[in-house]
């Protein structure tokens, strides 16, 4: 350590600078002017005597040493964290803040029913959440899980995913609309009807249904109402729009209270995973993990009902054609 004259704020500052993508990000993150920011990694750059990164006008790119030293002092960083966590942990506290970025409905209609319950139980810990329909870069947003949900395999990445559940989306619409429809148990004879989509709708339309014997039915529809919101999907539903296809969870309460009915029973819309997914590090904080811990146990019963249940046990593997699943 003879000689050592580098301040390890200024490797924090570096490290920010890189995950956020810039000095103006990075800024913004850590709330400290540009100019000192700059500054800092400057100063770094000059006790290394070393350039870590390359300055242009629009953007800010790492040299090969840069990137050494990055990975270096990110690893470094995440230990020091991880040895206040265990200092902490002996003082039976568990601190910190966890980042979790979620889609809108997740928001809604799974996370709202769980996370008051874990804030009560780890008053030392703050949840940021960040619902939005759109993935962000887990490293450069600052994230530490992000749950989504998603009908095909991810694309291998640097990220860790772990499987939380499978979600059933069925049909819903009101009991009034539901009279007016003589669907048996054929979803041929749903074609044409108004729907009410989640999300952007094609040109053309369709609902790939799947039954419980594995068979399945592309079923065209005319698109009446298209929303990126699944709360005001189910309101026109329950309205007599017309018919929605969302996630059991989320119309549970009012099929409960008899504002929604089930179209269709023997039949889903589609059966995406539920995923946790998580940048790699050698080491987690107890903050978060205490987080992980608690969404694995309390989340998956949230997601669950009657429907799912029987159709894990009936074993029938469902179309992987993809489409968005915002969870």
């Amino acid at each position: 350590m003879t000689g050592l004259r580098m301040d390890f704020n200024d490797a924090f500052y570096f490290v920010q600078v890189v995950e956020k993508g810039g000095f103006s990000a990075a800024a913004r993150a850590l709330n400290i002017p540009k100019s000192r920011l700059s500054r800092r990694v400057r100063q770094l750059e000059d006790d290394l005597s070393v350039r870590l990164l390359q300055r242009t006008s629009r953007i800010v790119t790492m040299t090969g040493v840069g990137e050494e030293y990055y990975r270096l002092a990110r690893d470094a960083l995440a230990r020091f964290e991880i040895a206040e966590a265990a200092v902490r942990r002996n003082t039976n506290t568990v601190e910190g803040t966890v980042t979790v970025s979620c889609s809108v409905g997740m928001a809604q209609f799974g996370l709202d029913q769980i996370l008051p319950r874990f804030l009560q139980d780890n008053p030392g810990v703050t949840v940021v959440q960040r619902a939005s329909n759109q993935m962000e870069d887990l490293i450069k947003a600052g994230i530490d899980v992000a749950i989504r949900g998603h009908m095909d395999t991810l694309p291998d990445s640097s990220l860790i995913q772990m499987r939380l559940a499978l979600v059933e989306w069925h049909l819903f619409c009101s009991p009034e609309f539901h009279d007016t429809l003589d669907p048996g148990d054929d979803p041929v004879a749903l074609a044409d009807h108004p729907v009410l989509v989640l999300g952007r709708p094609g040109a053309t339309h369709q609902w790939l249904l799947t039954g419980v014997d594995g068979q399945t039915a592309s079923v065209p529809c005319r698109v009446r109402f298209a929303s990126d919101d699944m709360s005001t999907l189910k309101n026109a539903a329950a309205l007599s729009l017309g018919i929605a296809a969302l996630p059991a969870y989320v119309c549970r309460p009012e099929v409960e209270a008899g504002s929604l009915v089930r179209v269709l029973p023997g039949w889903t819309a589609g059966r995406p995973q539920i995923s946790l997914l998580m940048p790699s590090r050698r080491g987690l904080l107890p903050a978060f993990e205490a987080f992980r811990d608690f969404l694995k146990q309390e989340l998956p019963a949230v997601l669950a009902g009657d429907a799912i249940e029987a159709t894990e046990r009936s074993g029938r593997k469902n179309s992987t054609r993809a489409r968005p699943t915002p969870g």
